[in-house]
């Protein structure tokens, strides 16, 4: 191909290009036949019929009702049973508070550094589940390990509303 073939922007000018596959098709002897019978012809020179070389379709699988459909451990499509989900482990949190710093004061960061966040002391924390807060509680003691007393807790419907 000539640089005259490529316009400015380096694209191939698709008229030039129709052009030369016109003139090498020519220069062949192939000039458009039946590619049909072009197909017919090396069938027949390979030894296969037509009926040979057709695939048999395939039979269409039959399509099952929703209505055969329970929901697992027997509940009804209408009343899911929620056992099946009742195993499910999920990741729980509790967030005192949150900052934004740069990077630069991230990595002068040592042991006794103090990090301001913004909730103020004796508010209540978030508690989350999966990234979702579910409700607010404090910290308490429980055999010498931190525990958190949920004091409001947020309903399914404020839940559902805060995704959308």
């Amino acid at each position: 191909m000539s640089d005259d073939d490529q316009n400015d922007s380096g694209d191939v000018n698709q008229d030039d290009m129709a052009d030369e596959w016109a003139a090498a098709m020519e220069e062949a002897g192939e000039t458009g036949g039946d590619v049909e019978d072009d197909w017919a012809a090396a069938m027949a020179e390979a030894g296969v019929s037509e009926e040979d070389a057709e695939p048999e379709p395939e039979p269409a699988a039959d399509p099952m009702p929703l209505q055969d459909f329970s929901a697992p451990g027997g509940g009804s499509a209408e009343q899911p049973d929620l056992q099946v989900v009742l195993d499910i482990p999920v990741s729980m949190s509790m967030e005192v508070g949150q900052t934004s710093i740069s990077i630069r004061n991230l990595l002068q960061l040592t042991q006794g550094s103090v990090i301001e966040l913004d909730r103020l002391a004796g508010e209540p924390l978030d508690v989350l589940v999966n990234g979702t807060l579910i409700a607010h509680g404090e910290v308490v003691v429980v055999n010498e390990k931190f525990g958190i007393r949920m004091t409001d807790v947020i309903s399914p419907q404020e839940r559902i509303a805060r995704l959308r």
